[in-house]
């Protein structure tokens, strides 16, 4: 079981280094003896089995030693995303029985060492992943350990997962560990004895012509800011992308700048990675799919909309059993993903059964920003559309309808988002509007409000 795995290899080569960050180099013994003093600290709490463990931390060694050490007891551990509001914050507090921050963490890794337990049991549940709710609420993705275990064993991995695994000598990083991609990929590197770069500061392309990892993970915008900034990227040997589907366009410059290096994993917090695009894939011209399902998944097409079985899936949302019906039937996750597979296995995504916006890699439901806004008082209603955006991947335009004859502060608007949603539910654009169009069925027509995007410019 997870973090066996990964606590197995620090044992197995204690003088090799574990991170780097700046200067700092952290061996593999040194993180195995951070692992022991927070489970001496947690221990100390009255945390074992089945507790629920908050994570608000930045990513550091210590902070991933936290998150050993709580796997190590058996606890079920949440990680809090940056930019969330205190609302959200909250909310995602009552999951766990403990919250550890960064005062915390210091106090754990100044205490004493204990030996590293091995706790943790497969139907357990070890993670709590964060999506947004409908409500602009985080909801709690449970993966048992079972589950997740299957990450960090390389006699389980697909062979075009193993393939990418030999180039992770170096790997960066760059976003915090509540993302289930950074978090999962770190402990791969360090499984096949890699050593785990931090960018201590420096901006993702600036770390990566100074550091020269020989792999990093992103979300597509952040490839196509990295790929205009013009840095050195001759030393990466894999970009591993996540969060949205890339474009083919996007995919193509990526290789024309890197070389076959660009991977793409298709997933989500509900499923777990479901599809990879491998540099292959892409040199044969399906630059167009999110890739082939891997070998343990299998998916559906119903009614256009994209239903998975897989290993790595949960086993609900936490402590929500109304939601969790609405996406597990029969052993079944229904993504609420459109696609299809073509002659050759290849998935294809076409479109949203869900009103979502992915900004930097973060689902962020209109449905909820809409709501937050027409809250206002000088708002009648609001409606809210994402358009594509190089740097973020998507953008979030918003259109109101006064209350009044008098228009609504824009700023105050946003600054009402910023406040009850996450840092990237916050629109780019506020535009009022005092006619909604209208589709042919007689609904808000979005499509017309889409292209007005394209000649707004309120902030």
């Amino acid at each position: 079981m997870f973090p066996g795995p990964v606590l197995a290899a620090l044992r197995a080569a204690p003088d090799r280094p574990a991170f780097e960050a700046g200067t700092r180099v952290v061996t593999r013994g040194e993180l195995l003896a951070l692992v022991g003093r927070c489970v001496s600290g947690l221990r100390a709490a009255g945390l074992g089995p089945g507790s629920g463990v908050g994570m608000a931390l930045p990513s550091t060694p210590e902070a991933y030693a936290a998150h050993l050490a709580a796997h190590a007891l058996g606890c079920r551990v949440a990680a809090m995303r940056p930019g969330w509001s205190p609302e959200q914050r909250d909310h995602a507090r009552a999951d766990v029985d403990v919250l550890v921050g960064e005062e915390e963490l210091d106090r754990l890794a100044a205490g004493p060492e204990a030996p590293v337990p091995a706790l943790a049991r497969p139907d357990g549940v070890a993670r709590l992943t964060y999506t947004s709710g409908s409500t602009g609420l985080p909801k709690a993705c449970a993966h048992t350990y079972a589950a997740i275990s299957l990450a960090y064993r390389p006699d389980t991995w697909a062979p075009a997962l193993a393939g990418l695994m030999a180039r992770f000598d170096r790997c960066l990083v760059a976003e915090n560990l509540a993302s289930p991609v950074m978090f999962t990929y770190l402990g791969r590197c360090l499984v096949v004895g890699g050593t785990v770069v931090l960018p201590d500061g420096l901006g993702l392309a600036e770390a990566v012509e100074r550091t020269r990892p020989t792999a990093t993970m992103m979300p597509p915008a952040r490839l196509h800011q990295v790929l205009a900034e013009g840095a050195d990227l001759s030393g990466l040997r894999a970009v591993v992308l996540g969060g949205s589907p890339a474009s083919p366009g996007l995919l193509r410059a990526a290789v024309d700048r890197l070389g076959p290096v660009v991977w793409q994993g298709y997933g989500q917090g509900e499923a777990g990675v479901i599809a990879m695009l491998t540099p292959e894939d892409v040199a044969a011209g399906h630059e167009a799919s999110v890739g082939r399902p891997l070998p343990a998944v299998r998916v559906e097409i119903r009614d256009g909309e994209v239903w998975v079985r897989s290993p790595h899936m949960m086993t609900g949302y936490w402590n929500d059993p109304e939601r969790t019906a609405e996406v597990l039937r029969d052993g079944w996750l229904r993504t609420r993903d459109l696609g299809h597979l073509d002659g050759g296995g290849m998935l294809h995504l076409t479109g949203r059964a869900r009103d979502v916006i992915m900004v930097n890699a973060e689902v962020c439901y209109a449905g909820a920003i809409e709501r937050v806004l027409a809250t206002h008082p000088a708002v009648a209603q609001a409606y809210v559309v994402g358009a594509p955006d190089p740097v973020t991947g998507e953008a979030i335009h918003a259109f109101v309808v006064p209350a009044g004859e008098h228009e609504p502060d824009r700023a105050a608007l946003v600054d009402l988002v910023g406040r009850r949603l996450s840092a990237n539910s916050v629109p780019r654009t506020v535009t009022v509007i005092r006619e909604v169009p209208m589709s042919a069925s007689g609904k808000p027509d979005k499509t017309a409000l889409l292209h007005r995007t394209r000649s707004s410019s309120d902030a």
